[in-house]
């Protein structure tokens, strides 16, 4: 009788071929009707799994990410089946979970359109009703492709030939439905509670151009339809919230077909772009870093020596230059290099932080472009640190504390990631693991949560990334630390030590903002473009109620502007209700609406863009109010 050890310590023996949900059952029915998913002796195992050993199990419910998954994955099981019943010629192709959803992709002679998803829906409640068990089975290679091509689903049969040899083909099996799939899965169909058909989207089979286009659903589903609707309404604020509407209206920042992916900056856009590089610049002054710039274009040697021209060349620009080949730069480290080059430097001098807001080129694809957020030219908010190995572990520990300034200065709550070695890498494993174990080290030390993401390093070190979570609960990925033993002998950097000689420094390759265009249109959606006094483009409008106010709003202005205080005037001739509801409408912080009785008074009627009506102030006390305000830069 195996014995299984429960996460709070209990253990208890069970009979052979007790499934872990019946464990479950017998401990809490509660946390077996809501349990979605068991990790068991550290391995996601399916509730139904019957174990043969004993181990430590632990239940996992909605709000951890692993079971999300399942339950997505399952909800996608359970789609597929539905499309197969109502058009049975439909051929499968993959179905995985993906942020707050997930898709399949089909392959079917019927044209998949919006009128459709109320059938589909429909059908998978009579799925979901009918609590069929979903079952695992293992078959060894032949078997699995018998038994997919007599099912005539000729995508699982490439996949499954694709496969290593000695690889454990599992399939998984509810009602009629079989579906290739590693799994875990949920106990059964019935788990599943709230499900919603979102969109459509075509998908090239393996994402090749070169294989058939395939019809992509996209879905959701929740345990509860609280849930749902709260999704649902969040996506809803966030169609609101779009940047590129949000910067046209309020003049920002335009994408035209002039340039498709080469953002232009307004005037309005200029200002919040210069109070975050000004911010920027006042803030790494503090840390001791020393800023540089370097240029846009070089050379193809400088290009090959750093390893991008080989790693990197189908995202790069080129030109030709007095018959020689140069490249538009995609990343700012190589000119960094060659800056660090033109001194010899002791040991010490280092740390040496060299900081660079520079302008990066990378060619994305039409498809892939999306305003701020995905173009094809941006600007970088780079640091390079050149150290000596015993100081790595500082040097990343007052990065992180660098990145935990300026996002919560945003009130941006964030999660980190750690990525390792990729595929596709430069330098030994033995080099890797030592980066590897220092980034570790420092987050350690820095007692900072982590998840690790397999092989997603960049090509030339491992890398610590910061997910940031904005006011609709969607994540940013932002900062980045990447150390990097590569660099600095790819490029022959050196130190003189304190025995003479000359040394390799360690590098820190690092990222705050990351792009500044995409941080600008991720706070402006975080902020639905009302944003905070200090980053507003217009900080203060002064509203005349008629002519007789005109040289007094001209006055007051000039004394704001004085100040610093960004500041407009509408003299216009128009109703004040109407000046207010547009001042509202452009999310001025503050509206200062001027009549016959604040110009007499010396005073001035202030409204707040979120708290409506302050009532009156004296000019002198408002002045002083909002520049404590932008002074200590609050939300």
């Amino acid at each position: 009788m195996p014995k299984i050890k429960l996460i709070d310590g209990t253990q208890r023996e069970y009979p052979e071929g007790i499934s872990l949900l019946q464990v479950v059952e017998s401990i809490s029915p509660k946390l077996a009707r809501n349990g979605l998913l068991a990790v068991f002796n550290g391995e996601l195992r399916d509730l139904n799994a019957e174990p043969s050993e004993e181990g430590t199990l632990e239940i996992l419910g909605f709000e951890d990410e692993r079971a999300r998954d399942v339950y997505r994955h399952s909800s996608a099981h359970v789609m597929a089946q539905a499309v197969k019943r109502i058009w049975p010629d439909t051929q499968l192709a993959i179905g995985p979970a993906i942020e707050k959803g997930f898709y399949y992709d089909f392959d079917s002679t019927h044209v998949f359109t919006p009128d459709d998803f109320q059938a589909i829906e429909d059908e998978m409640n009579r799925i979901i009703k009918a609590d069929y068990p979903i079952i695992r089975k293992e078959l060894d290679r032949d078997a699995a492709i018998k038994l997919f091509a007599d099912m005539g689903e000729n995508y699982k049969v490439e996949l499954i030939e694709d496969l290593p040899e000695d690889a454990v083909i599992s399939t998984y099996q509810q009602g009629e439905f079989i579906d290739l799939c590693a799994g875990p899965h949920l106990p059964s169909t019935g788990r599943l509670k709230t499900i919603k058909l979102m969109s459509l989207a075509g998908a090239y089979w393996r994402g090749s151009e070169a294989n058939a286009m395939l019809q992509r659903i996209y879905a959701t589903s929740f345990p509860k339809k609280s849930m749902l609707d709260e999704y649902l309404h969040k996506l809803e604020e966030a169609k609101k919230r779009d940047h590129r509407r949000l910067g046209r209206e309020l003049g920002l920042f335009v994408v035209l077909e002039e340039g498709p992916g080469f953002p232009f900056f307004l005037p309005k856009g200029m200002v919040l772009r210069n109070e975050l590089e000004k911010f920027w610049r006042e803030e790494h002054e503090k840390a001791a870093y020393q800023e540089i710039r370097t240029p846009i274009i070089l050379n193809r040697e400088l290009w090959e020596r750093s390893g991008h021209w080989d790693h990197y060349k189908e995202n790069m620009y080129f030109t030709t230059i007095d018959e020689g080949d140069y490249a538009i730069k995609p990343m700012n480290c190589p000119g960094g290099m060659l800056v660090y080059k033109q001194n010899l430097h002791s040991y010490k001098e280092l740390p040496l932080r060299v900081g660079e807001i520079g302008l990066v080129h990378r060619h994305e694809m039409s498809g892939v472009l999306h305003g701020l957020m995905r173009v094809r030219a941006f600007t970088q908010d780079d640091a390079h640190i050149f150290m000596l190995p015993e100081q790595i572990i500082d040097e990343i520990k007052g990065v992180i504390d660098l990145v935990d300034r300026f996002y919560s200065l945003f009130g941006f709550p964030y999660h980190v990631e750690l990525s390792t070695k990729p595929e596709k890498a430069m330098g030994s494993d033995e080099i890797w693991e030592v980066a590897t174990q220092s980034l570790i080290q420092a987050l350690d030390e820095r007692g900072m949560e982590y998840k690790i993401n397999e092989g997603d390093g960049a090509f030339y070190g491992p890398k610590i990334d910061f997910h940031l979570q904005d006011s609709l609960d969607r994540t940013w990925q932002c900062g980045t630390i990447q150390l990097d033993f590569q660099m600095p002998e790819k490029f022959d950097l050196t130190y003189v030590g304190e025995d003479g000689e000359k040394h390799r420094p360690a590098m820190i390759h690092r990222v705050i903002y990351g792009s500044i265009e995409r941080f600008i249109g991720i706070l402006t959606e975080h902020f639905g473009g009302a944003f905070p006094a200090w980053l507003a483009p217009v900080q203060v409008k002064i509203l005349a109620i008629t002519e007789r106010q005109h040289d007094y709003a001209r006055n007051l202005a000039e004394i704001f502007k004085a100040e610093g205080i960004r500041t407009e005037v509408d003299l216009r001739s128009e109703k004040i209700g109407y000046k207010i509801r547009e001042g509202q409408l452009q999310k001025i912080p503050y509206l200062l609406i001027v009549g016959d009785r604040e110009a007499e008074a010396g005073t001035v009627a202030v409204r707040h863009r979120k708290d409506g009506d302050l009532g009156s102030s004296t000019v002198d006390e408002f002045k002083s109010q909002i520049q404590k305000e932008i002074r200590e830069k609050l939300l």
